[in-house]
């Protein structure tokens, strides 16, 4: 193995200050090592050489030690009193040979970034697609990744939010049980070919979140060893030991997270994080180590906007607001609700956590509006409850799916929702989640409608893998049709590599699956040219009505009455309209609606374009999508008597034949 000691030197290798307080830096024509292991009387560094040489004790616990003649790509790991086995640096950014090998040093200044330009992103107009660089491609590499990126930027995408990369145990995974969250994983390439990646994206302009996991460290970790300060147990956690944000000798703890969270926006040039399970960040200090983060993160970013988005099952609304409104300051939430009622609407099942929503229209118009559903009133799954109140909240706060990587994996069977529902409700609602107000995200191989499965998968081995297989196993019990002992047996195993293999995506179905690509790219399209819709300075708001349990329609207001719009929805049978006593399905003065966009579009794999005029009776087809624009035209004229008693008397069943 080359360790390429002797690289040339970059600007970085004459910095005389360091930049973050633990891992190894570049400095003064050398390098600067330091670590937080307070629980430790002495720190050795061990070269891969075989030499040793004993840290400098500082303050509150570090250790450093400067060595000359070191440069990028030197490797080492630390001697810990009492521990005979060597032990990674806990802020390594990079480990070659995984989380038990050498740390490897990196100069995040050597890569040839062509970004310059790059203006960042903000919270408005974005389309997210959650993406696992293992299973995004057959290579499951960001060299392979990379390379699909101008699709994804000719659909219509314009962030990614890329699951954890953080180091972890074992030869695949989602990533959430990392347990070096400085070092991007090997198993996708090394740190130079993650900001090739990101350089790329944007290059393309599209933007790159990260998924971040804070709550927690995975199985196979060596925190505890550097100091059990990291962990407390005054705090329940279904992972794991929770995390010492505010107990004794924390500072260290939030300065590692909140200085992680500034590292992947400052040395890799991600737009922005996703805060995995914020309702496991347990703490009580003054300033919550969330606006810690979003502090830290966006002084990382300078001038640059960024994007911060959080997990939050309790629906926590503080976590969007600023601190002036003693809140977080973070960008957008997840919204679980919108996802709920949209998987019970199209598959008729609520069981389980879905128990709360029906999948009725009231719920999609009132998430539309309001975001949350459960905004403090009571939840009868918890029988307690849920959300707090959001009414203040601008659609940019919420990010809506219809798909993410949990949702699928909760299936039980790993199936995708094109395989659980019919075609013609599945293009409707996605007709309702790309044109809505709220930011839409997909998932992988969503926009070709790819049959991959997506499974739990974790590389365990030993007595872990049966603990885990198991305990995914009673987690879905709570599913009643997944209590099924045929399921039990039938369930795939996560720490098998076949598991692993069969969630990856067959890009051959980009093109079998032409029909559904071009839905996506369709209402993408719209979705950025409709003013009412993607323009902060053009809407003005949304409102809408209920036509019945399973109809509804949303009506778009813009600052140009020309630019307004409706969007009808129908999940269910075909829906006679004679007329309707709701002013909002009123068109513009001097206007009437015209139908622009329809779900049932030959070219979607659809039954066919009805005709639509809201100026006579019509039909709302079943299980579709309408958009309909103004257009400027006369206002029809009212009938002459003779024919308007004769319509009169027809309608009123007086008479059979209206002529």
């Amino acid at each position: 193995m080359s360790f390429h000691r002797l690289a040339p030197p970059s600007p970085e290798s004459s910095k005389t200050v360091r930049r973050y307080p633990v891992g190894a830096e570049i400095l003064n024509g050398g390098v600067s090592f330091r670590v937080w292991a307070p629980a430790q009387g002495s720190v050795a560094l061990v070269l891969d050489d075989g030499s040793e040489h004993i840290m400098n004790p500082e303050e509150a616990g570090y250790f450093r030690i400067d060595l000359a003649g070191l440069a990028a790509g030197a490797l080492y790991r630390f001697k810990l009193e009492g521990s005979a086995e060597l032990a990674a640096d806990p802020a390594s950014r990079f480990q070659p040979e995984g989380p038990s090998g050498f740390s490897m040093v990196v100069d995040p200044e050597s890569f040839p970034w062509q970004d310059h330009d790059w203006p960042g992103i903000t919270p408005s107009g974005q389309v997210l697609y959650e993406m696992h660089i293992g299973t995004f491609t057959p290579e499951g590499t960001y060299r392979a990744a990379a390379e699909k990126l101008p699709f994804l930027r000719e659909v219509g995408i314009t962030c990614l939010e890329v699951m954890p990369l953080n180091e972890f145990c074992g030869t695949f995974g989602w990533g959430y049980d990392g347990v070096l969250p400085y070092a991007p994983t090997r198993l996708y390439g090394n740190p130079d070919n993650l900001r090739h990646f990101i350089d790329t994206a944007h290059q393309l302009g599209i933007g790159v979140i990260l998924d971040v996991v804070y709550n927690h460290f995975g199985v196979g970790n060596r925190f505890r060893d550097f100091t059990p300060d990291y962990f407390t147990e005054r705090y329940w956690n279904e992972w794991g030991s929770s995390i010492n944000f505010d107990g004794d000798n924390s500072a260290g703890v939030r300065e590692f997270f909140a200085k992680n969270a500034a590292y992947w926006i400052d040395e890799y040039h991600f737009d922005g994080l996703r805060l995995d399970a914020t309702q496991a960040l347990y703490d009580s200090s003054d300033e919550h180590i969330m606006s810690a983060i979003a502090r830290e993160a966006r002084a990382a970013a300078g001038r640059k906007p960024i994007y911060l988005v959080a997990e939050n099952e309790p629906q926590d609304t503080r976590l969007v607001r600023g601190s002036e409104q003693s809140g977080y300051g973070l960008d957008a939430l997840w919204n679980d609700d919108f996802h709920h009622s949209a998987m019970v609407a199209l598959t008729g099942r609520n069981e389980a956590y879905y128990h709360d929503h029906l999948g009725r229209a009231q719920e999609f118009v009132s998430s539309a509006k309001y975001g949350y559903l459960f905004q403090g009133q009571r939840y009868d799954w918890q029988d307690a409850p849920r959300g707090h109140p959001g009414f203040d909240l601008v659609p940019d706060n919420f990010i809506h799916f219809l798909q993410n990587h949990d949702q699928i994996a909760n299936s039980g069977t790993g199936i995708r929702i094109d395989k659980l529902a019919s075609p013609a409700r599945v293009r409707a609602l996605t007709a309702l989640l790309l044109l809505g107000p709220q930011t839409p995200m997909l998932f992988q191989g969503q926009e070709f409608g790819a049959s991959s499965p997506f499974y739990y998968f974790a590389d365990h081995s030993g007595e872990l893998v049966d603990i885990v297989r198991n305990g995914r196993i009673d987690f879905l019990k709570q599913f009643p049709s997944l209590t099924d002992p045929a399921f039990t047996a039938w369930m795939p195993t996560p720490a098998e590599r076949s598991t692993f293999e069969r969630s990856k995506l067959d890009w051959n179905e980009r093109d079998t699956n032409a029909h559904t690509v071009a839905l996506h790219k369709d209402l993408l399209a719209l979705r950025g040219q409709t003013k009412a819709i993607s323009d902060r300075e053009g809407r003005c708001g949304v409102d809408g009505s209920v036509l019945d349990a399973s109809a509804f329609f949303l009506r778009f207001f813009a600052v140009e009455p020309q630019d307004a719009r409706l969007l009808f929805v129908n999940l269910g049978a075909d829906s006679s309209m004679t007329s309707l006593a709701e002013p909002l399905v009123s068109p513009p003065a001097g206007c009437q609606w015209s139908m622009v966009w329809s779900s049932e579009d030959i070219v979607y794999g659809g039954s066919g374009k009805r005709p639509v005029d809201l100026q006579t009776r019509w039909t709302l087809g079943a299980e579709c999508a309408l958009l309909l624009a103004p257009v400027a035209a006369e206002r029809p004229a009212l009938p002459d008597r003779r024919t308007l008693f004769r319509w009169q008397d027809f309608i009123s069943n007086v008479r059979t034949d209206v002529h």
